[in-house]
């Protein structure tokens, strides 16, 4: 399952690769330790970009979307974790609800429920689907392309619980990031678990907020591996009060621009890297590849056009724009066949679980891949996300993708540490 690959990999990532081989052990045992005071979410995907020179998270989903462009080979590993997450946290557990997004006609997405609740059953529940959408009054049967059928049924509120028609659970899984507002039907539920919490989707959620904490992270990270933190960890920046088409807080954004790209510049020069840097604009809220824009000189902002703004004010549900982050770009050299890929890893609990690459035949190195065009290209983590010491740095694949798993855990970890700060409940207290 490992795809023909391209890629350049020079010094500093080489050396990086290296301290990391060397480390094994203490890394797996701060990861370890670190479990053992944090809590993962339930699942998580995070997208990576590796410039070469530099591998980085540049994204962290906790509603991961393409459970079945994982391959097959790497389900017996996924029900494992499922199994550990549901036992800690209600070992009991007979009945698992599952809200979906509201893409009835979208046949990709709904592999992807299908596959998710194939996971779910193996781990030993019984699984059906509720869904959001108030116009579905009875059970609507939709049929996929591999004659797998998917039923979803409208949700039934008690006082304190959630459920369907003759069907209590005792959890309920979200794989719908709330992007449009949370529903007064999830409110309020004391008796069940609701997993990843209500604070985890994108009516509260702020990338801001969880590039903070993956920064914090990174930085205790490094310090063990002995590595510059840079190589890791994307610079940012957060502005607020931007009107795309208003034109307002323009000013402010080019000057966030301006200081991000002076800070990756400076990092280019100590390293002797000859590529152009560049910043990536996205909404500080909200996810499919939406309002996400490459940068390479603050003057771009000011000359976009009227559909450039348009496109950048409102993400996903019509989620308006008005808080962005100023990312540091991280270029994406490798490559399947022609084709500019970027890893992005599959997470349940706190395990590696799979993961594919996002091919795209039609963006650059320095472009969103996340893209209409974009296609995936499983890669099977069961034999090669353990690192071969023997190997040479930049033995491709098990070495890279021990890289890829230990970076994507690293946002992992993040991510449990920006829902814990986050808690509604927590910061009450």
């Amino acid at each position: 399952m490992v795809p023909h690959l391209v890629t350049a990999l020079n010094g500093p990532l080489l050396e990086l690769e290296q301290r990391i081989l060397d480390a094994t052990p203490a890394i797996e045992r701060w990861f370890r330790l670190e479990w053992q005071e944090h809590t993962p979410p339930f699942y998580a995907s995070v997208d990576l970009r590796n410039a070469g020179f530099k591998l980085a998270p540049v994204d962290t989903n906790l509603f991961p979307g393409a459970f079945h462009c994982l391959p097959e080979e790497v389900l017996p590993l996924a029900v494992q974790a499922a199994m550990a997450a549901i036992e800690k946290i209600c070992p009991d557990a007979k009945n698992l609800l599952v809200i979906p997004e509201m893409h009835t006609r979208n046949a990709f997405y709904l592999e992807n429920v299908a596959r998710l609740a194939t996971i779910m059953r193996q781990a030993g529940l019984n699984v059906r689907f509720g869904t959001l959408d108030d116009s579905i009054a009875g059970p609507v049967t939709i049929s996929l392309a591999d004659n797998q059928k998917i039923v979803l049924e409208p949700l039934e509120r008690s006082q304190r619980r959630l459920g369907l028609k003759n069907f209590d659970p005792c959890s309920i899984l979200l794989n719908n990031d709330l992007s449009g507002g949370i529903p007064p039907v999830l409110e309020n539920l004391h008796e069940q678990y609701l997993l990843p919490p209500l604070h985890a989707g994108w009516a509260v959620r702020r990338k801001s907020t969880h590039f903070s904490c993956y920064d914090d992270v990174a930085k205790k990270f490094a310090k063990m591996v002995g590595v510059d933190p840079w190589m890791i960890n994307p610079y940012f920046s957060h502005v607020e009060g931007v009107d795309f088409e208003a034109r307002t807080g323009e000013e402010q954004l080019a000057t966030a621009i301006d200081a991000v790209l002076k800070k990756i510049a400076k990092k280019y020069r100590e390293y002797g890297i000859t590529e152009k840097p560049y910043v990536v604009i996205k909404s500080d809220a909200g996810t499919d590849g939406r309002g996400v824009m490459t940068v390479h000189d603050a003057s771009e902002v000011a000359a976009l056009t009227k559909r450039e703004r348009a496109k950048m004010s409102a993400t996903k549900d019509g989620l308006e724009v008005h808080d962005v982050i100023v990312q540091e770009g991280v270029y994406t050299f490798e490559h399947i066949g022609d084709e500019v890929a970027e890893p992005v890893v599959y997470m349940i609990d706190r395990y590696v679980v799979g993961g594919f690459y996002r091919a795209h035949g039609s963006r650059e190195r320095d472009q969103n891949l996340n893209a209409p065009g974009m296609h995936f290209v499983p890669l099977g983590f069961e034999h090669t996300a353990l690192p071969d010491t023997r190997a040479k740095p930049g033995a491709a694949p098990p070495n890279r993708f021990y890289m890829y798993g230990v970076v994507a855990r690293l946002g992992l970890l993040a991510a449990s540490v920006e829902l814990e700060k986050t808690d509604p409940e927590a910061i009450q207290v």
